[in-house]
């Protein structure tokens, strides 16, 4: 006897996605207040978790156990609040879609209003504004309200729109959009709404809508100063062209600040010290290695960081690889300088960037080998 047919289940209208890392205190009231905003609407609430400590995903999974409008993504061994968002806005057959914060600082009552305005209006994009009138931005401090301005100011001259707040984190929009850029989308940082504005091939049609930025209810606040160079190393990235990793950028520019460091620390050793250049030669090398490798896991694998014996072996194997790429770097400028010996400089910058491109390759494959859950 055949099985039979399942009666069909439209797709909901709206997904609404949820990226969080430690939000298990206002899971179940992000739930309470998303549904009672949306009533008379056919959505879905995702939470996309970062393997969350707290178990942020075990609690979400209960809820969804009991009301099919919500589920959960797990994503273990990978981190980030943008990639979370495009992974849960992929998840998601609805034609619009949503993003909002897990700390309840958005305004879950605007949605109604986003959806409306995105479907009555020749509209791609719908974003929740701090920065248009009757918008806030609540009781943050001078300092924060000047950096918060900075960035969208930067970030204006990336997209090149009169986008009021390009740093939102709360906007809405069609699925058919994302579907233009998402394989042109870095992933990386905080301000996904930027990276989109920036990687579609059309300027986006959008419209601002004003809201009041709440103060967090609960949890502890995920912002701290690599959140600003995970924003700066997104710009630089668009800037550049998608060809060179973003990656490759941060252990690059890190790679840079090794140099006066090594100068630094060859002066104390040979000039002050009064050791022979060799050996000053040596220990600066390997301190601005040592350095450059704390960065580095600080830094450009921030979401694959080392711990534990994990951290002395990515050290050890992150030397190793540097000195011969050191090796490299000498040869080939070398080799090329016995070649045309007026061409010093540019044999030199040959060989920088030889050693670099080894230095990068070798500890992705074998420093960093692969993502390290929590």
């Amino acid at each position: 006897m055949p099985a039979p047919i399942p009666v069909p289940c439209p797709a909901p209208e709206l997904a609404v996605v949820v990226p969080t890392y430690n939000e298990a205190d206002n899971v179940e009231e992000i739930v309470r207040r998303v549904g009672a905003a949306l009533e008379g609407i056919n959505w879905e609430l995702i939470f996309v978790d970062d393997d969350s400590v707290d178990q942020t995903w075990r609690l979400v999974r209960d809820l969804a156990a009991t009301d099919r409008r919500v589920r959960v993504l797990q994503r273990v061994g990978r981190r980030g609040l943008s990639s979370a968002c495009i992974e849960g806005m992929l998840a998601s057959a609805a034609p619009y879609i949503a993003v909002i914060d897990g700390d309840l600082q958005h305004d879950e009552t605007q949605l109604p209003l986003m959806l409306a305005t995105l479907k009555g209006e020749d509209l791609d994009i719908v974003v929740g504004s701090r920065y248009v009138a009757g918008g806030g931005v609540g009781d943050w401090d001078a300092k924060r309200q000047s950096m918060s301005r900075l960035a969208g100011a930067i970030g204006r001259r990336l997209i090149k729109a009169d986008l009021k707040d390009p740093m939102s984190g709360f906007f809405m929009l069609r699925a058919d959009l994302l579907q233009t850029c998402v394989r042109s989308l870095s992933g990386v940082g905080y301000k996904i709404l930027l990276d989109i504005f920036a990687s579609c091939p059309q300027p986006p049609r959008f419209k601002e809508v004003p809201y009041e930025f709440r103060l967090r209810s609960a949890g502890t606040s995920k912002l701290d100063k690599a959140v600003l160079w995970e924003y700066l190393l997104m710009v630089l990235q668009k800037w550049l062209g998608p060809l060179i990793p973003i990656r490759f950028i941060a252990f690059s520019i890190i790679g840079g600040l090794g140099v006066p460091v090594h100068l630094a620390v060859l002066w104390l050793v040979y000039r002050v010290a009064g050791f022979d250049f060799v050996t000053g030669q040596s220990v600066a090398a390997l301190v601005a290695m040592t350095s450059n490798f704390f960065l580095n896991n600080l830094l450009t694998y921030r979401d694959m960081r080392l711990h534990g014996r994990a951290l002395i072996w990515g050290w050890v194997s992150f030397v190793l690889a540097c000195s011969v790429g050191a090796l490299a770097n000498v040869g080939i400028a070398t080799y090329l300088y016995q070649s045309d010996a007026s061409s010093w400089v540019l044999s030199a910058v040959a060989g920088i960037l030889v050693g670099a491109v080894w230095n990068y390759a070798v500890t992705a494959v074998y420093t960093w080998r692969k993502p390290k859950p929590g």
